[in-house]
């Protein structure tokens, strides 16, 4: 058995999207061993920071939160899927043939793994494709962009999927993962919220 930990790891000078500093998260002392007796640090983070679920709520006027999703929704099987030749959007085109079927999480691994597009044009996926995984009837899609999307006015692909169901998991490190099945572990915090951070994981050699 090998775990993948397909997380980022919170910081003050991460990634953040589009490169928006007042989405910086920030750090603050609330007590260490000079001022008390135990050490205890405030964090302040916008929800979609780094690795992060979202929610129908967050484009979807009336969608349901992130605590109302059903856990097994996040304990689940998972493709990941190399389209690391793709230089601006996904399309259907580039994921036919992928071998993704119905109920898979799919897990797009992009040159956004490898080089340093986090805060700017990063590779994201564009409206064919999101109808494309919809059309197949996946459980999800996760990215290694802080967005699934990017400069779309419309939102379509966010909202072709939020509103099909579809799970959105964003902000994944997939450098080190081949292509190939997992058992994906990405629980979020339960927060009544829009969004929620995850720890997310891949198993290799485990299934459901």
């Amino acid at each position: 058995m090998k775990i993948y930990d397909i997380s980022m790891t919170v910081t003050s000078d991460m990634p953040v999207y589009k490169g928006r500093k007042h989405k910086k998260p920030l750090f603050a002392t609330d007590s260490d061993f000079k001022t008390g007796t135990a050490y205890e640090t405030r964090l302040t983070m916008n929800l979609h920071t780094g690795t992060h679920l979202d929610a129908p709520l967050h484009f979807i006027e009336g969608g349901g939160t992130i605590e109302k999703i059903p856990l097994e929704r996040f304990i689940t099987r998972a493709r990941v899927v190399d389209v690391t030749h793709v230089e601006n959007g996904i399309s259907a085109q580039d994921l036919d043939g992928k071998g993704i079927k119905a109920g898979d999480f799919v897990l797009l691994k992009t040159r956004n793994s490898f080089e340093d597009l986090l805060e700017g044009d990063f590779v994201y996926l564009d409206g064919t494709g999101a109808r494309y995984l919809t059309d197949l009837g996946v459980a999800g899609v996760g990215t290694d962009a802080l967005g699934v999307a990017r400069a779309q006015p419309e939102h379509e692909t966010h909202k072709t999927l939020l509103s099909a169901g579809v799970i959105i998991l964003e902000g994944l490190r997939l450098a080190d993962v081949p292509e190939g099945e997992y058992l994906l572990i990405a629980a979020p915090v339960k927060i009544a919220a829009e969004a929620a951070p995850a720890r997310a994981m891949l198993i290799e050699g485990l299934s459901l």
